[in-house]
């Protein structure tokens, strides 16, 4: 029988350890590990201030992994981040400098602030695990997870991720405010350990991929991959919606649904609760309003366009039947 509880074990250890510094995100942090358990990648949108930095660097030092941080400009070109080869006059040949996304856990911090070129660059690299320089390829480190954050308030020198490259991430996760309590609690944590990240690795390398390939064997019913497509589908389907989900949407539930049913319950089969648990997280950044539903939703909650999308989402959710 598969032992899936010690993934169960390392959330808890992962949630306990990162809530010595972080308070309140759980949930996010539950998500940052499926996906790097999965092979994916996740998208942070917020209000600056909110600790999206300090959360990423938390996550990379609890479990024992590299960390780089990349602060996206305008300027910056694709060399800057996957690397350049120099012209070594010692050995009168070109050798290769790896960039700053050699590493294990990447934070691409404003990513919506670099150009096209530079975004596309960096999107690659996820979606081969590879970079090519000179016509020579490179391999990235294993594992390998991009945390790209955004500001969704602001829009004057921005370059917004096109659909395309949005669908190369398993889950766009929208942090808000803490709670007054939280906040507070934040303050307690400031004044006695300041910006000191006091965190302890709770893992290692070894861990993590057993982790990862006991998700992989975790039992997945025809009725539930069945409920998945259902769900996917209707998304295209409500008249809502402009652009729905698409197969690769269908697969990332699936991956993010085993990962979740091993994390929360220790379980190693898959249930429709588990699918639901991820939907929103999932799909968010999949799916294509049609303006005039925008508009109207704006016009009663001028918060941020995902009050809609959750509008949608949470509908699809209620009218496709679930297996029993």
């Amino acid at each position: 029988m598969m032992n899936v509880g010690f993934v169960e074990e390392l959330a808890d250890k992962l949630r306990r350890e990162i809530g010595k510094v972080i308070v309140g995100r759980d949930d996010v942090v539950d998500k940052l590990l499926i996906s790097l358990l999965v092979g994916g990648h996740v998208l942070l949108e917020g209000v600056p201030g909110i600790a999206k930095t300090y959360l990423a660097k938390s996550f990379a030092l609890s479990l024992n992994l590299k960390f780089k941080r990349i602060q996206l400009t305008p300027d910056l070109l694709p060399t800057d981040i996957i690397g350049v080869k120099v012209f070594n006059q010692k050995t009168l040949d070109f050798e290769f400098r790896p960039g700053p996304i050699f590493t294990n856990i990447l934070l691409a911090d404003e990513i919506n602030r670099t150009p096209p070129r530079t975004q596309s660059a960096l999107l690659e690299a996820m979606q081969e695990r590879q970079v090519t320089v000179d016509g020579e390829t490179y391999r990235l480190p294993e594992p390998f997870m991009v945390i790209a954050t955004q500001n969704p308030v602001e829009t004057e020198g921005v370059y917004p991720l096109p659909e395309a490259q949005l669908d190369r991430f398993l889950f766009r996760l929208i942090l808000q405010y803490p709670s007054k309590s939280e906040e507070v609690e934040v303050l307690r944590k400031k004044r006695v350990k300041g910006e000191v990240i006091d965190v302890e690795p709770i893992t290692n390398a070894k861990e993590l991929e057993l982790a990862k390939n006991t998700i992989q064997r975790i039992k997945v019913s025809d009725d539930v991959l069945e409920y998945i497509v259902d769900l996917v589908r209707a998304t295209r389907e409500h008249p809502a919606v402009l652009l729905g989900g698409s197969t690769r949407a269908e697969v990332m539930l699936l991956y993010a649904a085993r990962a979740y049913a091993a994390i929360s319950e220790g379980r190693d089969y898959v249930i429709p609760d588990d699918v639901k648990a991820v939907f929103f997280d999932v799909m968010n950044h999949r799916i294509i309003l049609r303006p005039e539903f925008v508009i109207s939703s704006y016009s009663r909650e001028p918060l941020w366009s995902y009050n809609a999308i959750r509008k949608v989402l949470d509908h699809v959710v209620s009218k496709v039947k679930a297996p029993k």
